[in-house]
């Protein structure tokens, strides 16, 4: 509208104001007032329900290795096989026993030649010593292969990886993997304020993503008793049973964790305003005629009202229609009084 426009209006509008009553002039003043509804805000008790995103984890991972370099004879088991603990896994060539069994028999030859050598006065205890030394070494690097000739498994679980085939040579990588994933754990940041309410043995409510909104139960298992003085939080395992084993690795899980209930202020949700291009969010109360600005912290979304952190006082008056017309401190009418009923027609 431009400025001559305005004026014009101003103008016709004092015309009209002229040529009424004064019971009139105040009418017609009212109908150029925002009209707004409001509703009262209460205290509630909301339930404290806090929820975490990690990633599903086995209860326990175990790597299959060679203590020395050997080459693979036979591998047992494929990734998805399902072992238990004790089952043989992987079994490696003798070649290196056969080496050292070797060395030993010369080593014990050695040792008996120093040992006469050294009681009929042509040798030294330091020498018999030295090789005594090596020759118990090398029984018990024999023994150790030995029983690292062939690989069981120390867990119940499922193959996960399987980095060589028969015939390799062992290195740097383990030879499998074997998960145990009944239970699976998720490990979660929880914050250092909850410290005192997280409880061993707790019930929690878990979703996956894979299996929407179904709710699996799972238990706290283990609180990591420091704080990660970085990101101000601790570490908490939970464990879900898996007993039919359709939670796998690598699934994302969202952990609710209920810390029982507090007394907060709820507001419906029709009040509250979203700040154009920013994360603030406000609301406007009513009193005696005006309405004001105030901003406000949300909690969790409670059906239609929200749950509030911080902005408002119990029992006051916020507006939940016609918020778009408002400024702070602005004279508004009621939505229901007689001077606006041709206003209300319009707006319902």
């Amino acid at each position: 509208m431009t400025i001559k426009s305005q004026l014009l209006s101003v103008a016709a509008f004092s015309l009209v104001l002229g040529a009424c009553t004064s019971s009139e002039k105040q009418a017609v003043v009212e109908e150029q007032l925002p009209i707004v509804k409001t509703e009262k805000v209460f205290i509630e008790d909301v339930p404290q329900i806090i929820s975490y995103t990690a990633t599903v984890e086995p209860f326990k991972s175990n790597n299959i290795t060679a203590n020395m370099a050997n080459r693979i004879k036979e591998i047992k088991v494929d990734v998805g096989d399902n072992v238990t603990a004790g089952q043989t896994l992987v079994i490696l060539d003798n070649v290196n026993v056969e080496q050292l069994e070797v060395r030993i028999a010369n080593q014990e030859r050695e040792y008996n030649r120093a040992k006469e050598l050294y009681e009929i006065g042509g040798g030294t205890q330091q020498a018999v010593d030295q090789i005594k030394t090596e020759l118990d070494a090398s029984k018990r690097s024999l023994q150790n292969l030995k029983e690292n000739m062939v690989l069981t498994s120390p867990i119940s679980g499922v193959v996960t990886a399987r980095n060589y085939e028969n015939g390799d040579m062992t290195g740097a990588l383990p030879i499998l993997t074997i998960e145990n994933m009944r239970p699976v754990k998720i490990l979660i940041n929880v914050s250092e304020s909850e410290f005192p309410k997280v409880k061993k043995g707790m019930k929690v409510d878990v979703k996956l993503d894979t299996y929407g909104d179904e709710v699996f139960t799972g238990t706290v298992y283990l609180i990591h008793p420091t704080i990660d003085a970085a990101t101000r939080t601790f570490q908490v395992e939970i464990t879900v049973p898996n007993a039919d084993g359709r939670i796998h690795s690598g699934m994302f899980a969202r952990v609710d964790i209920n810390y029982g209930t507090s007394k907060h202020v709820v507001v419906p949700d029709r009040a509250i305003v979203k700040q154009t291009g920013s994360g603030v969010r406000y609301v406007y109360t009513y009193k005696d005629g005006k309405v004001a600005y105030h901003e406000v912290k949300l909690g969790q979304r409670l059906d239609n009202r929200y749950e509030l952190l911080s902005g408002l006082e119990n029992d006051v008056e916020v507006v939940v229609s016609g918020q778009n017309r408002l400024g702070d401190g602005m004279s508004v009418q009621l939505a229901g009084t007689e001077t606006t009923k041709a206003a209300q027609d319009t707006i319902k």
